[in-house]
């Protein structure tokens, strides 16, 4: 939390409380979170005696910082939010997402990046954001189905 905290102070803008939650529900999970799952657990965290669902505009309103402040990426496929392992803003992003357990790894590959803005050039097109999702098996999930299928 420090160093989101560190970034939004260098970047002039406000990490409210409810920002903070938001961005610790979904970097303690490290699997993507999707909102309805973000208000779900705000809503069991707040004190049962001033129980309070949190509506969803609050939250897409954080998700939305968030994703702008570099500090969460949009998991398209699957609609859901995930920490942003690589401290810095506006960055291309490539995802390997497990089917079977739900983990998504971040990694940065500068040749995939370079590749791609080459490509884009050669065709003209602007890219305005840039994320890869590739969906398979984590190794811990691979070694389970080798296990139960002695």
């Amino acid at each position: 939390m420090a160093v989101a905290r560190e970034m939004c102070l260098e970047a002039g803008v406000r990490l409210t409380p409810t920002r903070e939650q938001v961005l610790f529900l979904i970097w303690q999970s490290h699997r993507p979170l999707g909102a309805y799952d973000i208000i779900g657990q705000l809503t069991a965290h707040k004190d049962q005696q001033k129980r309070k669902v949190v509506a969803p505009p609050t939250v897409y309103r954080a998700l939305d910082f968030l994703l702008e402040q570099g500090l969460v990426h949009r998991i398209a496929s699957l609609n859901a939010f995930v920490g942003c392992s690589i401290q810095s803003t506006n960055h291309p992003s490539q995802f390997l997402l497990c089917s079977e357990c739900g983990i998504a790894i971040e990694m940065e590959s500068e040749k995939i990046n370079r590749t791609i803005r080459q490509k884009a050039e050669s065709y003209g097109f602007k890219i305005y954001t840039e994320t890869i999702e590739v969906i398979g098996l984590c190794a811990a999930c691979q070694a389970k189905q080798g296990q139960n299928s002695e």
